[in-house]
C-alpha cells in the first residue's frame, strides 16, 4: 500500500511540475513538452554559427597542430597550445549541437576557405607548412592573428542573430578568448618582424 502512494505522489508531483512548466510558457503553444521546447530553442542564424565555425576551429587546430611541430619561438607554441586546447572542446559542443537540432555535422576537411571570413586557402595551408624557422612563425602569427579576426566576426554576428542561449554564451566566449589572443599575437608579430 506504501508502494503504491509513493508511485502516486511522485506521478502527481511529476504532472504538476510538467504543467507548471508549460503553465508558465507562452500561450501559443501550451501543449509544447519542455523536452522539445529546449531542442526548438535555436534558429538558423545558430545553426549557420555551428555548421560554419566547426570547420573554422578545426582549420584553427591544424594550424596549430602546425605551429607545435614547427615553430621555433615558444610564445608561438604556448598560443598554438592554448588555441587547439580551447577549440577541441568547442568543436564537440557545436557537434553535438547540430545533432541535436538534426542538421548535418561538417566533416573534418570540409572547408572550402572562402565560405568564412577568416578561412585560409589550400595555397594558404601548403604555403605554411612548407615554411620553416622564423618565417614559419611570423607566416603562422600573421595568419593566425586574421583566422581569428573571422571568428570574433562570426561570433558577432552569433550574438545579434542567434536564439539559442548556449550558442549565444558560446560566441561570446570565442569573442572574448579570441580577441585577446589576437591583441597577444599583434605585439608578437612586432617582436618576431623586430628580430
Amino acid at each position: 500500500m506504501t508502494h503504491v502512494y509513493r508511485t502516486t505522489a511522485a506521478s502527481a508531483a511529476l504532472l504538476a511540475a510538467v504543467f507548471g512548466v508549460t503553465g508558465c510558457g507562452s500561450d501559443s503553444s501550451p501543449s509544447t513538452p519542455p523536452a522539445t521546447s529546449a531542442a526548438a530553442s535555436f534558429n538558423d542564424a545558430d545553426a549557420t554559427f555551428a555548421m560554419q565555425m566547426i570547420p573554422h576551429h578545426q582549420q584553427a587546430v591544424e594550424m596549430s597542430d602546425l605551429a607545435l611541430r614547427k615553430a621555433t619561438t615558444a610564445a608561438v607554441k604556448n598560443l598554438a597550445t592554448a588555441i587547439k586546447a580551447a577549440q577541441d572542446p568547442e568543436i564537440k559542443q557545436l557537434s553535438g549541437w547540430l545533432t541535436a537540432w538534426g542538421k548535418p555535422v561538417p566533416t573534418p576537411g570540409e572547408h572550402s576557405g572562402h565560405a568564412m571570413a577568416g578561412m585560409m586557402s589550400t595555397e594558404d595551408m601548403s604555403d605554411l607548412s612548407e615554411a620553416s624557422g622564423a618565417m614559419f612563425d611570423r607566416m603562422w602569427t600573421r595568419m593566425m592573428i586574421e583566422h581569428h579576426q573571422g571568428a570574433v566576426a562570426m561570433a558577432t554576428t552569433e550574438q545579434t542573430a542567434g536564439k539559442d542561449p548556449a550558442a549565444i554564451a558560446l560566441a561570446k566566449k570565442i569573442q572574448t578568448t579570441q580577441t585577446t589572443e589576437i591583441a597577444t599575437m599583434k605585439r608578437l608579430l612586432g617582436q618576431l618582424t623586430a628580430s
